[in-house]
């Protein structure tokens, strides 16, 4: 083989690329963060070469197997939700979230499961000692003598491990200090995740092995190490905690083989995370006084109806420029849902500073929660109480119309099992068949809603 070796120079910070080297990055600004490493040409083993198999095969699109990709359940249904209905086998699952939030927690009680059926599994610690990950699956009481360890950062002497075993399910914790042979830069910097992921993906998709990579995340709570890694795993799902620091939420942030948006929810105790069944009833764990402002709507995460308070506060302006603040929702969203309701309810609110916030941390992505918010203001503006047994969706538009939305029957009995009496929704989701105990309220504008609620 040829012994010429060929170089080139990435910046450790942001993975940018160079012909040569330079003191200061162009791209990101950092200082003496350029690095020479080797691109290929150099004589290696056929392990160093790539992920070691034999080339792939040119297929005709009509050939390729369409049967479904085989899942296997964790035991956990709360995690197989975020996953899409399981792990599915040669998958690469990236799951990210701040130090304590529980993620070597969730995967060691997740492969603990799989392993008592009899699936092989291998928990790769490049960070913990295994006598911490023995201590952890003591006092979490999980049965331990089927679970392989392993303490090690190279990728190459992991893959050649995984010859050797053959598991069919591996941890990597954590894939910030893995390291690959071929890039010189230090354990951590964008080229070695990026390189480390790369090299891990490949020789799962080549030998079917499911393997799960644990990422840390930034003091903004973004995921460490460059872009291209959310781009080469197959699922990323972010773990973190509400504002009850009891709880966890599991998001996913990109699924090849499921919904985006699924939510799982996780109770933290001394013995684990403990799924939670009904999160609707965690979030609505509303004072027995009820106050004005106070508003519950049922929004649509992944594949599910879940119930929310949404409280609004409406007080007189303080200082020269009222303030307008969102928490949990856009804020430009509750700038137009104020100017509709001027224009269209009759309702001027120019000179009052609106606090708006999602009650329990929730992060609202979709318009549903419009009509919540606006009743809201509405409520603790005037100082009058909505009915504990009440709640509201439905989508404004910008000429007062209230819009239907997706999936509206499951919402209103979801709402219905958790002991609402009454609905004011758009007239469009109004289903043909009365749904026992819910009196449903149908409206088509902002106007019907106000009219309505003065009635309350």
């Amino acid at each position: 083989m040829s012994k010429k070796v060929k170089t080139g120079f990435v910046c450790d910070q942001c993975g940018a690329d160079y012909p040569r080297w330079g003191g200061q990055c162009t791209s990101c600004g950092e200082w003496n963060t350029i690095k020479e490493v080797r691109l290929g040409g150099v004589e290696r083993s056929p392990r160093a070469s790539g992920y070691a198999g034999s080339r792939s095969e040119v297929k005709l699109l009509s050939d390729v197997n369409l049967s479904q990709a085989e899942r296997i359940f964790s035991g956990i249904s709360e995690f197989d939700r975020v996953l899409g209905g399981g792990i599915v086998c040669g998958s690469v699952v990236l799951i990210g979230g701040a130090p304590g939030a529980g993620k070597s927690t969730l995967l060691l009680q997740a492969i603990a499961n799989i392993a008592a059926r009899g699936v092989s599994v291998l928990y790769v610690s490049g960070e913990e000692s295994l006598q911490q990950i023995a201590e952890r699956a003591h006092r979490l009481k999980l049965p331990a003598d089927k679970i392989m360890m392993l303490a090690e950062t190279s990728v190459q002497q992991i893959c050649d491990v995984l010859d050797e075993i053959k598991p069919q399910i591996l941890v990597i914790d954590s894939i910030q200090v893995m390291h690959t042979q071929d890039t010189e830069s230090a354990p951590g910097s964008v080229s070695q995740v990026r390189e480390s992921a790369s090299y891990l993906t490949q020789y799962a998709k080549k030998h079917g092995v499911s393997i799960f990579m644990v990422g840390h995340v930034t003091k903004d709570q973004s995921l460490a190490g460059p872009m291209t890694l959310s781009h080469i795993v197959d699922t990323q799902v972010m773990l973190g905690s509400t504002d009850d620091s009891r709880f966890r939420v599991l998001r996913a942030d990109k699924n090849r083989f499921g919904s985006v948006g699924e939510l799982g929810f996780f109770a933290m105790d001394s013995s684990g995370l403990k799924e939670v069944k009904n999160p609707s009833a965690m979030f609505l764990n509303r004072p027995d006084k009820p106050s004005s402002g106070s508003v519950v709507t049922v929004l649509w995460e992944g594949t599910r109806p879940l119930l929310v308070e949404i409280q609004a506060l409406v007080t007189d302006c303080q200082y020269g420029n009222p303030r307008r603040l969102a928490v949990g929702f856009d804020q430009n969203r509750l700038a137009m849902l104020l100017a509709v309701l001027s224009r269209h309810g009759g309702i001027v609110t120019a000179t009052d500073e609106i606090y708006a916030n999602v009650v329990g941390g929730i992060k609202v992505t979709e318009t549903s929660s419009d009509l919540a918010i606006v009743v809201g203001v509405v409520s603790s503006l005037r100082d009058k109480i909505i009915p504990h047994d009440t709640f509201f969706f439905g989508e404004i538009g910008l000429s007062g119309e209230i819009r239907p939305v997706a999936n509206g029957h499951a919402r209103l009995n979801d709402a219905a099992k958790h002991g609402f009496k009454k609905a004011v929704i758009p007239k469009a989701n109004v289903p043909k068949k009365a749904i026992e105990g819910l009196k449903i309220h149908g409206v088509s504008t902002l106007s019907e809603a106000l009219e309505l609620l003065k009635e309350m």
